[in-house]
């Protein structure tokens, strides 16, 4: 089983895909760490300018 990256309560930086609302884009929280997905762990994140939540692939952040 993989290590989550991040860990909750961590501020992280949101790159959604091509494909994905660019609005999104952005400085979130990590509230929750999740488990894998297709092989790819998930987290359960916050926006710090609005509060929009929503579940991310760990490959969509960076710090």
């Amino acid at each position: 089983m993989a290590q989550h990256k991040y860990s909750e309560g961590q501020t992280v930086r949101f790159t959604p895909d091509r494909y994905t609302d660019a609005s999104a884009r952005g400085v979130y929280t990590i509230v929750k760490t999740l488990p894998e997905a297709g092989g790819i762990l998930q987290y359960h994140v916050k926006a710090k300018i609005d509060g929009r939540e929503r579940v991310v692939r760990e490959d969509q952040l960076d710090l």
